[in-house]
């Protein structure tokens, strides 16, 4: 199937573009409800609800959760098999997350005013972290590597990560990956049971601070329902990508791109805007040329009958004015001169800057997180990073000259709001008495 075609000047143009990247996971009632009993029952009975739902669900017996555990030396053993270059690309892209995580790290502060009171802020690490990592068909090494290796920047103390293994297959990669970003033990569940156990805790799992990491509908359903009691990273939506053009990028290179993600599922969103109409002629006669040859051809041709777009746009400016009312996941600036739109661009997840930087550079080994806000969330939120596991605590240490001032100022605002007792709390230090 072949992306629509549109043109910013066309009236109903906001409209349709509105409808067309508009995108509301609907929760199912039939998932919620399983969810939600699944969670009930990991709560009620913990080990052996956990052990029953493997057994359902994974076809893996196993008399007690120490069974399920996969040692240290198994993860070091498939980090050992890998063949040299596959080993090589995964060690050095860990070694670049690690380098750019290191970045983001925040540190403790505090200052002393002039009476000698000290303000400040103290950084910690979260103590335990889960990390649920898709299993069977579905393994993907990069998202342990960009879940785990800020985690442990961060300095989290446990890293806790559960995986399922259909049949009991497991996959050598991602046990790889585990053990080159340093998670601390791995727990072969799955499934809405395994988030459950790492919220709440069993006789075996231990209680999380925080869950992050992807799954199915019934992963992302157990996240939303156990949030409050533990951290989330994010429900995240269908992959996009939104590239701006101005036909300097071989259109071949930006087909491809645009195919990157639409491979990733049927919903995944894939658009390209530019000022050049041939240009969109040319990127659309190399969508239909090469797709024959893509391996997911009928993924990708659904993806962007569905939801992809080629549009057309008075100019550069106005395509980025697009691009910030979208708030894409991954924005690639493929135009010769990037550093004067990236300006112009308030609402991206990542930035991919000129035409020799894909998107799927960002996936595997660039250095920054490929956890990135989807549906329109970059405009109010952020890559995974260090930050989300670190916690800041505030830092109050009033003198007995700085209580007499602060005292006067707080009792006259808390008399304000009605708040006796604060006002005397306040006012007892102003006297010393």
């Amino acid at each position: 199937m072949r992306p629509r075609r549109l043109s910013s000047r066309a009236p109903g143009f906001a409209a349709e573009l509105d409808a067309l990247t508009r995108y509301e996971a609907a929760q199912d009632e039939a998932v919620e409800s399983a969810v939600r009993a699944i969670i009930a029952e990991v709560r009620r009975r913990g080990d052996a609800a956990l052990l029953e739902y493997t057994q359902k669900f994974d076809g893996v017996a196993a008399g007690a959760v120490a069974e399920l555990v996969i040692p240290r030396s198994e993860l070091d053993a498939a980090l050992a098999a890998l063949d040299a270059a596959q080993a090589e690309a995964l060690r050095e892209a860990a070694a670049r997350v690690r380098s750019y995580q290191e970045r983001q790290l925040a540190r403790s502060w505090q200052y002393e005013e002039p009476d000698g009171t000290i303000l400040g802020q103290r950084v910690t690490a979260l103590e335990r972290v889960g990390l649920y990592v898709p299993g069977g068909k579905a393994a993907y090494p990069s998202s342990v590597l960009m879940n785990a290796i800020p985690a442990k920047v961060a300095g989290v103390t446990e890293l806790v990560m559960t995986t399922p293994t259909p049949g009991g297959a497991r996959n050598a990669l991602v046990l790889a990956a585990a053990a080159l970003a340093g998670v601390d033990r791995v727990i072969a569940v799955g499934g809405a049971q395994a988030v459950a156990a790492l919220a709440y805790g069993t006789q075996s799992v231990p209680r999380v601070d925080k869950i992050v990491g992807p799954g199915n509908v019934y992963v992302a359903a157990a996240k939303r329902q156990v949030f409050g009691q533990v951290g989330i990273d994010m429900i995240a939506g269908p992959s996009e990508i939104l590239v701006i053009g101005d036909g300097s990028t071989p259109a071949d290179w930006v087909a491809m791109d645009l195919f990157s993600q639409a491979e990733h599922d049927e919903a995944a969103q894939a658009m390209l805007l530019s000022p050049d109409a041939a240009y969109l002629d040319a990127v659309e006669a190399s969508l239909a040329r090469q797709l024959p040859a893509m391996p997911r051809r009928e993924v990708i041709g659904a993806s962007l009958g569905a939801r992809g777009a080629l549009i057309e746009t008075r100019d550069l400016a106005e395509a980025c004015e697009i691009a910030n009312r979208i708030a894409p996941e991954h924005l690639e600036l493929s135009v010769a001169r990037p550093e004067e739109l990236l300006p112009k661009i308030t609402h991206a997840g990542a930035i991919f800057l000129g035409r020799w930087s894909s998107e799927a550079l960002g996936d595997y080994c660039a250095g920054p997180n490929h956890v990135l806000p989807t549906s329109g969330t970059a405009r109010f939120s952020s890559p995974l990073g260090v930050y989300d596991f670190q916690k800041r605590s505030s830092l109050i240490g009033v003198s007995r000259e700085g209580a007499a001032r602060l005292g006067r100022l707080a009792a006259a605002l808390a008399r304000g709001e009605g708040l006796q007792a604060h006002a005397r709390s306040a006012e007892y230090r102003i006297s010393g008495d």
